[in-house]
């Protein structure tokens, strides 16, 4: 490790201390999502557990986005509620830096790969789908899932090795509210050169290569339901769809703009925008466009609530 490194600095997180009059309405705002989030990815969890109905590969694949998502949001938000419960930035030890970001390179990457996941899976239901039953059995989908948690694992350590090695300065300053790749290791005084081209590779294998393999299920699928006769059919295939598909761009349009536009044209504004975009928003949404346009995931949750509550 290199000298600078030994001496294991502190990490001043900025956050939004330079946005005072908007901290405020901005503890509010986080704390709120944050508590949607929670309540809708832990209902959505225990849905998919207890409700029969909801014991498909479908279901299986949302039930571990959801648990993604919430540790995702979780790794995130509690830090930067404290921070913004103070006026004046407040500093991050070397090593809950790099948890903090070893969690959250885990969990973004294992995203990716669980919404691929559920990309194939519509495709073959869809497209392939007297063969469905081989290709989406349980041993699939369990290693489908192990898979995605292993590439973050992978991916995490990768970068956290490479970065957290490098020298930085005595006092290293984070314009930022979290412990994200590209701010922390644009801090770092040398090397940098090394952990860029391993950044970049990473962006373009899982956020390009899975957008891609999505695209190309979809283009498949809509060939399949443009060749339907029945217009109903159609719109019965669609809307299993539409709820991923959304999922899909928020996730990969935010992550995509984020890690892949150039530096020249980035600003740390707009850095923080996005960082809390898909690290509280997106975790929030997600709940509730599956509960809003899954009528599976409706007709289950009131399933529940009819058992709960009996009828006088």
């Amino acid at each position: 490790m290199a000298k600078e490194n030994q001496t294991l600095p502190e990490f001043l997180l900025l956050g939004f201390s330079d946005l005072r009059t908007l901290q405020g309405p901005l503890f509010w705002g986080v704390l709120l999502a944050y508590l949607v989030s929670l309540l809708g990815n832990c209902l959505i969890i225990l849905l998919t557990q207890a409700s029969p109905t909801l014991h498909s590969p479908m279901y299986f694949f949302l039930h571990h986005l959801s648990l993604v998502e919430l540790l995702y949001t979780t790794d995130v938000v509690p830090r930067t509620l404290a921070d913004l419960a103070f006026p004046h930035p407040r500093a991050i030890s070397f090593w809950g830096c790099a948890a903090q970001m070893y969690v959250f390179i885990v969990l973004g990457i294992s995203e990716c790969c669980l919404l691929t996941a559920m990309a194939y899976d519509r495709y073959a239901a869809i497209c392939q789908p007297l063969h469905y039953s081989t290709l989406m059995n349980w041993r699939a989908c369990m290693a489908m899932v192990g898979i995605s948690w292993l590439m973050g694992i992978i991916t995490a350590t990768t970068h956290s090795s490479l970065i957290f090695t490098l020298p930085f300065p005595s006092h290293p300053v984070i314009p930022h509210f979290l412990c994200d790749i590209l701010p922390v290791l644009r801090l770092a005084s040398a090397g940098k050169h090394r952990s860029e081209v391993s950044v970049m590779m990473a962006t373009v294998v899982f956020i390009m290569v899975p957008f891609s393999l999505i695209v190309t299920s979809y283009a498949r699928i809509l060939s399949a339901i443009l060749a339907m006769a029945s217009t109903l059919s159609r719109r019965k295939v669609f809307s299993t769809c539409s709820s991923h598909l959304l999922m899909v761009f928020l996730f990969f349009g935010t992550a995509s703009i984020t890690y892949i536009r150039p530096r020249a044209g980035s600003s740390v504004t707009m850095d923080r925008i996005l960082s809390l975009f898909y690290a509280v928003i997106t975790p929030m949404l997600n709940p509730i466009i599956y509960t809003l346009r899954n009528k599976e995931v409706t007709k289950a949750l009131w399933h529940v609530v009819k058992r709960q509550v009996p009828s006088s």
